[in-house]
Protein backbone atom coordinates (compact mmCIF):
# COMPACT_ATOMS: atom_id res chain seq x y z
CA UNK A 1 0.00 0.00 0.00
CA UNK A 2 1.38 3.66 -0.95
CA UNK A 3 1.89 5.59 1.98
CA UNK A 4 3.92 8.47 0.40
CA UNK A 5 6.06 9.82 -2.86
CA UNK A 6 9.44 9.32 -3.81
CA UNK A 7 11.54 12.32 -3.05
CA UNK A 8 11.05 12.96 -6.98
CA UNK A 9 7.36 12.48 -7.41
CA UNK A 10 6.52 15.15 -4.71
CA UNK A 11 5.15 18.30 -5.73
CA UNK A 12 2.41 19.38 -8.32
CA UNK A 13 0.43 16.72 -9.97
CA UNK A 14 1.59 16.23 -14.05
CA UNK A 15 -1.32 18.09 -15.97
CA UNK A 16 -1.04 15.01 -18.58
CA UNK A 17 -1.92 12.39 -15.94
CA UNK A 18 -4.85 14.82 -14.81
CA UNK A 19 -6.64 15.41 -18.10
CA UNK A 20 -5.88 12.30 -19.96
CA UNK A 21 -8.79 10.72 -21.85
CA UNK A 22 -10.01 7.10 -21.78
CA UNK A 23 -12.51 5.68 -24.03
CA UNK A 24 -15.70 2.80 -22.93
CA UNK A 25 -13.42 -0.85 -22.84
CA UNK A 26 -10.01 0.69 -22.07
CA UNK A 27 -8.51 -1.53 -19.36
CA UNK A 28 -6.89 0.93 -16.12
CA UNK A 29 -5.62 0.54 -13.33
CA UNK A 30 -6.05 2.34 -9.96
CA UNK A 31 -3.29 4.00 -8.73
CA UNK A 32 -3.68 6.57 -5.91
CA UNK A 33 -2.27 9.79 -6.59
CA UNK A 34 -1.65 11.16 -2.76
CA UNK A 35 -1.31 14.68 -3.31
CA UNK A 36 -5.28 14.92 -4.77
CA UNK A 37 -7.76 16.20 -2.63
CA UNK A 38 -10.23 15.01 -1.84
CA UNK A 39 -8.35 11.71 -0.74
CA UNK A 40 -9.35 7.99 -2.18
CA UNK A 41 -10.10 5.00 -0.24
CA UNK A 42 -7.45 2.77 0.06
CA UNK A 43 -9.32 -0.48 -0.30
CA UNK A 44 -9.13 0.22 -4.39
CA UNK A 45 -5.41 0.68 -4.45
CA UNK A 46 -4.06 -1.83 -7.26
CA UNK A 47 -7.44 -3.37 -8.99
CA UNK A 48 -7.88 -2.83 -12.31
CA UNK A 49 -11.33 -2.85 -14.08
CA UNK A 50 -12.89 -1.49 -17.39
CA UNK A 51 -14.14 2.32 -18.25
CA UNK A 52 -17.90 2.10 -18.77
CA UNK A 53 -18.16 5.91 -19.69
CA UNK A 54 -17.79 9.23 -19.03
CA UNK A 55 -19.79 11.46 -15.94
CA UNK A 56 -18.55 14.59 -16.12
CA UNK A 57 -14.86 14.48 -15.55
CA UNK A 58 -14.88 11.42 -14.16
CA UNK A 59 -15.23 8.04 -15.54
CA UNK A 60 -17.61 5.32 -14.57
CA UNK A 61 -15.31 2.08 -13.91
CA UNK A 62 -16.45 -1.21 -13.42
CA UNK A 63 -14.41 -3.28 -10.46
CA UNK A 64 -14.75 -6.91 -10.09
CA UNK A 65 -14.81 -7.49 -6.20
CA UNK A 66 -14.76 -11.43 -5.55
CA UNK A 67 -17.89 -12.78 -7.21
CA UNK A 68 -19.90 -8.88 -7.69
CA UNK A 69 -19.23 -5.74 -10.37
CA UNK A 70 -19.04 -2.89 -8.85
CA UNK A 71 -18.64 0.43 -10.37
CA UNK A 72 -16.91 3.74 -9.15
CA UNK A 73 -16.89 7.03 -10.37
CA UNK A 74 -13.32 7.76 -10.16
CA UNK A 75 -11.27 10.86 -11.57
CA UNK A 76 -8.76 9.95 -14.10
CA UNK A 77 -5.79 11.60 -11.75
CA UNK A 78 -6.36 7.69 -10.24
CA UNK A 79 -6.11 5.56 -12.91
CA UNK A 80 -3.38 4.48 -15.16
CA UNK A 81 -3.86 2.49 -18.55
CA UNK A 82 -3.18 -1.05 -19.07
CA UNK A 83 -2.11 -2.60 -22.59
Amino acid sequence: MIKRKRQREHGKIKLSRWFQDFKKGDKVAVVRELSAQPKFPKQLQGRSGVIECKRGDSYLVKIKDLNKEKTYIIHPVHLKKLK
